[in-house]
């Protein structure tokens, strides 16, 4: 059931579409493990550690299960859900790239907290207080449905919900406790 996108089976344009953010989730990944050496050095305090294999599973895979519903499934391609979906996408790209600028070296995918420093409220945190994990919430409904793959959707959703209740939690409570309060 799948059509054409620029002339080129729209599973292969699919599948390239998730191979970029992969990449862009890989390079992502490099850059929070140099944050985090940057933090580590003005004394910063990782919390939650636990659940992060859990973060990386889910993440890990949520993209292999967007390409193999399409062609395991045999998805269809329906323009107008795909151009909606990439809306939502770019959308959520265009936030998380704030979001990236406005944290800077304080951004990691991991939960760390350096005692004493202010929590930051400019950029889009002066109206959300976890922008990154909206981001998160849209891209995880978003990427399967460019090509009607409303299982992944579905289930990993709320995979991510449930998951992200836990992230919260910690990360609240350790910026809460650590950023504004010193390391007690």
């Amino acid at each position: 059931m799948s059509g054409t996108l620029l002339g080129i089976d729209s599973r292969i344009a699919y599948t390239l579409l998730v191979a970029v953010i992969a990449a862009q989730r890989a390079w992502e990944l490099r850059v929070s493990r140099r944050h985090l050496r940057v933090l580590k050095g003005r004394g910063a305090i990782e919390v939650g550690a636990g659940h992060y294999q859990w973060m990386v599973a889910l993440h890990t895979t949520f993209l292999l299960s967007c390409v193999a519903e399409v062609w395991l499934l045999d998805r269809p391609w329906h323009s107008l859900v795909a151009t909606a979906a990439m809306f939502v996408l770019a959308a959520a790209t265009s936030l998380r790239w704030w979001t990236l600028a406005t944290l800077g070296d304080r951004w990691t995918t991991r939960v760390l907290a350096v005692p004493g420093e202010e929590l930051v409220t400019s950029g889009p945190y002066r109206w959300l207080r976890h922008p990154n994990y909206l981001v998160v919430v849209m891209e995880i409904a978003a990427i399967p449905l460019v090509h009607c793959a409303w299982l992944t959707a579905g289930v990993f959703s709320i995979a991510n919900l449930i998951l992200l209740k836990v992230r919260i939690r910690v990360e609240d409570g350790a910026l809460i406790r650590l950023a504004a309060g010193g390391a007690g």
